[in-house]
This record gives C-alpha cells, sequence and structure tokens, in this order.
C-alpha cells in the first residue's frame, strides 16, 4: 500500500489524542501483569510508550515506515522494539498481551485477517490476553463520513480542507477515500482505504477458529457489557491452553 502523507503523519496524534481508550489498555496491561507485550499496528507509537515499565518490555509494530520514523523519535522510545511490517514480521518471543488499537482490526482485510489471528496466537503464550476493537457495522458508520461537509481547519501546515467519500462496496466491506487539500499549495492528498466491518458473531467465530476464547465484549472504554447497539465493540479474548499455536480444535 502507499504510505502516509509525513505531514499528515504529523497531525495523527493531534487528531487521535491519547484518552479513555489508552486507559483501558493500559489498565488491562496492569491487571494481566502483562511482562511481554505486542502493539500490532502501533503507527506513531503514541500508546506504545506508555506500555513500557520496570520488568516489562514492549514491541511495536507497523507496515508503515513513516508512522514508524515518528514512534522512533517519541521520549522512551528507545525502551520498545520497533518492527517494521505486519504480523508476519513479529520476531520470536511469546507475549502475555497483544493489542490492536485505533481499529487496526478493520484494516486487515479477508483472508489476511484470519492470517494475522493465527500469527498472533502462535505469538501468545497459553492465556495471554488479545484486546482490540471494531466498529459495530449495524451503526453503518460510514454513511455519516459520506455525508459531512468539507472542512477547514488552521494547522502548522496552514490551512486544510478535509473530506470524505465512502461507499458499502460489498457486504461488509467499506471503500474509504480521505481528501486532505492543502490550500497554500492547492495539493490535495487522498487516502484510499478498505474496512471491514465484521459483525459480533463473526469476529467471535474468527478468534475461535484462530484458538482463542472471547472472554468479553464490552460496548465502550468504561467496560459496559455490548448489547448490539452500541457503535464500538472491544473484544477480549484468551489463548486457548494447551501448545502454542494450537487452536481450539487442534
Amino acid at each position: 500500500m502507499a504510505d502516509y502523507d509525513p505531514r499528515i503523519t504529523e497531525l495523527y496524534d493531534t487528531d487521535n489524542p491519547d484518552g479513555p481508550d489508552h486507559d483501558y489498555y493500559r489498565a488491562l496491561a496492569t491487571e494481566t501483569q502483562a511482562e511481554r507485550i505486542l502493539d500490532l499496528g502501533c503507527g506513531t507509537g503514541l500508546l506504545t510508550v506508555t506500555l513500557v515499565g520496570e520488568r516489562r518490555t514492549v514491541v511495536g509494530v507497523d507496515p508503515s515506515p513513516v508512522m514508524l520514523s515518528y514512534a522512533r523519535r517519541r521520549p522512551e522510545a528507545g525502551r520498545v522494539t520497533w518492527i517494521d511490517g505486519d504480523s508476519s514480521a513479529i520476531d520470536g518471543g511469546l507475549f502475555d498481551l497483544m493489542v490492536m488499537t485505533g481499529n487496526v482490526a478493520q484494516h486487515i482485510p479477508g483472508q489476511q485477517w484470519e492470517r494475522t489471528l493465527k500469527q498472533l496466537r502462535e505469538a501468545a503464550r497459553p492465556g495471554a490476553v488479545l484486546a482490540f476493537e471494531s466498529r459495530n457495522p449495524s451503526t453503518r458508520a460510514w454513511e455519516k463520513w459520506d455525508a459531512e461537509e468539507a472542512a477547514t481547519r488552521q494547522t502548522p501546515f496552514g490551512p486544510l480542507t478535509e473530506w470524505f467519500d465512502a461507499d458499502e462496496s460489498s457486504p461488509g466491506v467499506v471503500r474509504l477515500l480521505s481528501y486532505t487539500k492543502f490550500e497554500q499549495s492547492q495539493e490535495v492528498v487522498v487516502e484510499k482505504l478498505e474496512l471491514a466491518f465484521r459483525s459480533a458473531e463473526q469476529i467471535s467465530r474468527d478468534l475461535s477458529a484462530a484458538g482463542f476464547e472471547v472472554r468479553a465484549i464490552w460496548g465502550d472504554w468504561t467496560r459496559e457489557p455490548f448489547n448490539g447497539e452500541q457503535p464500538l465493540m472491544i473484544f477480549e479474548a484468551e489463548a486457548a491452553k494447551g501448545k502454542t499455536g494450537e487452536t481450539a480444535h487442534g
């Protein structure tokens, strides 16, 4: 895939600041007493560096060299192992906690999703926790994105005008075009994404097939149980007991 524009990456933390989602993942790291954590799809590393602690090692993996370059410049970045790639690039060791934040799961399509879950299971010690969020497809968030009017804001790069085109290209698959116009130069940067909107039932089946047992699905960051209506689904799954890499049926 084409990498992110470095200017847009510089704005990423402002647009996606530390908040209740990061608080949830940090609390989970404490509750699980995780000593080895994997942040898959770590992006700019905003959360990743805050997961580091005494007697705790953290690995951040992302397929974007631009994002990882930004992450490596953070304070405390030297205490994280950064890996350029996807789940196939995970290099040894068994993890106690694995997270995918910022709706990363929706950026992993089709068979790549199945492969990712299996590779995460192979990287997990028995009983390890995998946690991630995904948007509830029944709320059809892409329709709201598509209906939004173009908006202009001031940034260190001058005024930017941003808008979206989104449509469901096939059941559960949304094609999203994100436009950023740099008003001073009139340059328009187009980011093309394909997002997977999977139901709670489908994700639960996929996790089970990969060797995970779903232990909770939350509907918000305060751990209110998911009832099918909230816009967000937050999954906590546990690596099934047994030999590393075995599925629940293996």
